[in-house]
């Protein structure tokens, strides 16, 4: 039987999205609730935030100087093990995750004309690491990190797809993952990829992504997340999963509370500019 955290639940404060949370800390939130949990709990807590461990080595990889403090893992800890995967250094394995470790140690033999027969190297490094994050997620113990994650990869692979059909990128680089659905947003021409039926949710994705002001289009998915937060714990009241959901909220509010709405707007313009100059220098690497 999953164990019932009943007084740390009735501890928590309500979360409201909308509401002004200024000065609000979601890596405090989490650290409180850390000693609380049972060992098999924590495991999918960490699971759970590894999330933002690969975002931060991606972040890292690129060279750029940006660190989400909700990862697991310090960003020392992270400039070690790249510098050991560079180094091709035995001690690499033990300092983050082998799946994350594996596949950096994996593009890093391609980068030096080895094969490793355990990973495919054929996609981009970020797709391959996210792959292996969602995969992990897949197999939890837990099923809250197995269905918020589904969903998640999901969300995201369908604004992936209709950002890149609506700049005549490839779409199926931009994708993570295999299966039906990747599939179907990768070949499908129809307005909703064929997946009416589907997914339930598929239409009001297409219409909100259609919104052309990007920070509004961003707070209306994470509506929708917020959502599916509480839609996956319709059931659960005091165990591991509602402490997850009400995680992902102040993850989400997390987000919001570092920037304003002028700041949030300079910043996602800035990540369409370069995602637009990146397919232009593929495009034109291809053509080469």
């Amino acid at each position: 039987m999953a164990k019932q955290y009943y007084s740390l639940v009735a501890g928590l404060e309500e979360l409201i999205l909308e509401a002004d949370h200024k000065g609000f800390d979601a890596v405090a939130l989490r650290e409180e609730i850390i000693p609380e949990l049972s060992k098999g709990d924590l495991r999918a807590l960490r699971t759970f935030y590894a999330f933002y461990d690969v975002e931060n080595v991606l972040a890292a990889l690129s060279g750029k100087q940006t660190f989400n403090p909700l990862g697991n893992y310090s960003a020392e800890q992270i400039a070690d093990t790249l510098e050991a995967v560079r180094s091709s250094q035995p001690d690499a394995d033990g300092l983050l995750p082998p799946w994350i470790t594996r596949t950096l140690q994996a593009y890093h033999a391609k980068d030096e004309g080895r094969s490793d027969d355990d990973i495919d190297t054929s996609k981009k490094l970020e797709n391959t690491l996210w792959s292996a994050f969602y995969t992990q997620c897949a197999v939890s113990s837990n099923r809250f990190v197995r269905e918020w994650f589904a969903f998640d990869q999901t969300l995201r692979n369908i604004s992936a797809a209709y950002i890149a059909r609506s700049h005549k990128w490839p779409i199926a680089e931009q994708l993570v993952g295999e299966g039906d659905l990747v599939k179907a947003l990768s070949q499908s021409s129809a307005g909703d990829f064929g997946l009416r039926g589907e997914i339930d949710y598929i239409e009001s994705i297409i219409a909100l992504l259609d919104t052309p002001n990007m920070v509004e289009k961003e707070q209306r998915l994470d509506q929708i997340r917020w959502s599916k937060a509480d839609e996956l714990t319709t059931f659960d009241y005091f165990n591991l999963n509602t402490l997850l959901a009400y995680l992902a909220k102040a993850n989400i509010i997390q987000r919001w509370t570092v920037l304003d709405r002028k700041q949030g707007e300079a910043m996602l313009n800035r990540l369409l500019a370069e995602l637009s100059d990146k397919s232009i220098l593929q495009r034109a690497e291809a053509q080469q």
